[in-house]
C-alpha cells in the first residue's frame, strides 16, 4: 500500500457556547507522520462520532481531559497498520484506538487492540463491538440489574447505545419499551430491534400518560441517555427498588444554561430507588467476556445492529452537529478511507 506524503485532519479552533457550529472546527493538510520505537501507523477507515465529544470540546474539568485549541478532534477509530515499529503488530492488522479525527494516525498506547475482521464488519469495532455495545452491555447488566420479567425504559433507543440495551434487555427475558423521535426510528426499534414498544417522544403530547399505557407494570430499569424532560417522565413512573443507569444526557449537552433540577429525587427515597452513573471504562477489566458474548450473540441473529455512515473527513463537522440534534438513525460513523 502506498503511503502519501500528507493527509486531512479536523482540528478544534472554538469553544462554542451552545450548539457547535462548522467554524468551530478546521479541516487541515499535514504530512503524514512516521511511527517511532514502540508505535505503528494505521490508515484510519472507520472514525466514530459520539455525544461525549461535545464535553470534550469545554474546557471544564471531567473524567477526561478536553481537547486543546488546535489539536485533533478526539475519536474512536478502526483502521489498517500500514507501518509498524511495535512488536505486536504487523502491516495488515486491523486495530481500534481513540486516534482521533484524521487520515492516519500513530498507535502504540495500552488501548490499542487487534480487531477479527471474521467476526463482523471491521466498522461495529467502533460500534456494537466497541465502545458504544460495551456500554450498553455494562450499564445494563451492571448497573442496571435488570430480572427476567422486569420493564425495562432505554431512551434514545434507536442510537448506537439504546438499540444495543433494548435488544439484551429481551435477551434477559424483560418487557423492554425504547423512547426515540419519528415514526422511522420507532418502526425499526420495534419492528427490526423486537421491543415491545416504542413511544415518539416528538409526538406524545403527554408522555406519562403514553408511559404508563405502555408499562402497565410500571418502570423496574431506565436506561437514561437523554436527560431533561423526557427522563422527567420516566422517573415519575418508576416501581419500587427501581435502578437508573445514567449513560448520558444528550438533550442538555448543548445548552447555555443549567436547567432547573434535579426534580424528582425526594420520591427515591420512598420507592428506594437506585440511581448511578457510569463511565463504561469502570469495566475495562471485563471487557473480554463481554465482547466474546455479543460476538456471540451477533452470530446467532439475536442481536442486530444498524449504522448510519457519511463519507469523507470532510463531513466529520456536520455530521457531528446532525448527531447532537438527533438527525442520524443507528450508529454514526464517518467513513474515512
Amino acid at each position: 500500500m502506498s503511503i502519501p506524503q500528507t493527509h486531512r485532519r479536523v482540528v478544534l479552533v472554538r469553544r462554542p457556547p451552545g450548539e457547535p457550529a462548522e467554524s468551530d472546527f478546521r479541516v487541515e493538510e499535514v504530512p503524514v507522520p512516521e511511527p517511532r520505537h514502540g508505535e505503528v501507523l494505521v490508515k484510519v477507515h472507520y472514525l466514530s462520532l459520539d455525544p461525549y465529544q461535545r464535553g470534550r470540546m469545554r474546557d471544564a474539568a471531567s473524567y477526561a481531559a478536553p481537547v486543546g485549541l488546535g489539536e485533533v478532534m478526539t475519536g474512536g477509530t478502526v483502521g489498517e497498520v500500514v507501518k509498524s515499529q511495535h512488536a505486536g503488530f504487523e502491516v495488515g492488522d486491523i486495530v481500534e484506538d481513540r486516534l482521533g479525527w484524521q487520515e492516519y494516525a500513530i498507535g502504540g498506547g495500552l488501548t490499542l487492540r487487534k480487531v477479527d475482521p471474521a467476526i463482523a464488519p471491521i466498522s461495529t469495532a467502533n460500534g456494537v463491538l466497541g465502545m458504544p455495545g460495551m456500554t450498553a452491555y455494562f450499564g445494563l447488566l451492571h448497573v442496571g440489574q435488570p430480572k427476567p420479567g422486569e420493564t425495562v425504559v432505554v431512551s434514545a433507543a434507536s442510537g448506537a447505545v439504546g438499540q444495543v440495551v433494548g435488544q439484551i434487555a429481551r435477551i434477559m427475558g424483560c418487557c423492554v419499551v425504547g423512547i426515540a423521535g419519528g415514526p422511522k426510528k420507532c418502526a425499526f426499534v420495534k419492528d427490526d430491534l423486537g421491543f415491545d414498544a416504542c413511544l415518539d417522544y416528538k409526538a406524545e403530547k403527554d408522555l406519562d400518560t403514553a408511559l404508563r399505557a405502555a408499562c402497565p407494570n410500571g418502570i423496574d430499569v431506565y436506561f437514561d441517555n437523554v436527560g431533561g424532560t423526557i427522563t422527567d417522565a420516566v422517573l415519575r413512573n418508576l416501581n419500587f427498588f427501581a435502578r437508573v443507569a445514567l449513560c448520558g444526557s444528550i438533550s442538555q449537552y448543548n445548552a447555555t444554561a443549567a436547567e432547573m433540577g434535579p426534580r424528582l429525587l425526594g420520591t427515591f427515597v420512598g420507592k428506594r430507588v437506585n440511581m448511578r452513573g457510569f463511565i463504561v471504562t469502570d469495566f475495562a477489566q471485563h471487557y473480554g467476556p463481554a465482547m466474546r458474548q455479543m460476538g456471540e450473540w451477533i452470530r446467532s441473529g439475536k442481536l442486530k445492529y444498524r449504522e448510519d455512515i457519511v463519507d469523507g473527513i470532510d463531513k466529520a463537522p456536520r455530521a457531528f452537529i446532525g448527531l447532537l440534534r438527533g438527525e442520524n438513525f443507528g450508529k454514526l460513523l464517518v467513513k474515512v478511507g
